[in-house]
């Protein structure tokens, strides 16, 4: 609609009257809780018309953590192991004692090849 030269303010093209009985129904359903170790609780719809089993756990939308549908049980957070560089598992693999051999044998090495020996 135009009124004075501009369009109503707050309408779209192709929209029209609001309200359940204009969109239809819901499709059926089942609304499943799940909780998380924090506290947080996540509800999730399911269609109810697919034979597929009901997730026992979820991710919660608030902190990632996992939730689960007993809420006096949440599943434990996982483990998370920080970084480790490459020289970190080399020093877990090998003691300073293994550690002073293997250089001393690759300076023997290049001081062949230079002729420093």
């Amino acid at each position: 609609m135009v009124t004075g030269g501009q369009a109503i303010r707050g309408t779209r093209v192709g929209s029209g009257p609001m309200g359940e009985m204009e969109r239809g129904e819901d499709a059926p359903g089942t609304d499943v809780t799940f909780h998380c170790s924090k506290g947080h609780t996540t509800t999730v719809r399911f269609s109810a018309e697919t034979d597929a089993e009901l997730p026992e756990q979820w991710d919660c939308i608030r902190c990632g953590l996992p939730a689960g549908t007993d809420p006096a049980n949440p599943p434990d957070p996982p483990s998370i192991t920080p970084y480790k560089t490459h020289l970190a598992y080399v020093q877990e693999r090998r003691d300073d004692a293994a550690g002073a051999a293997l250089l001393d044998e690759a300076l023997g090495k290049l001081r062949e090849q230079r002729g420093t020996a």
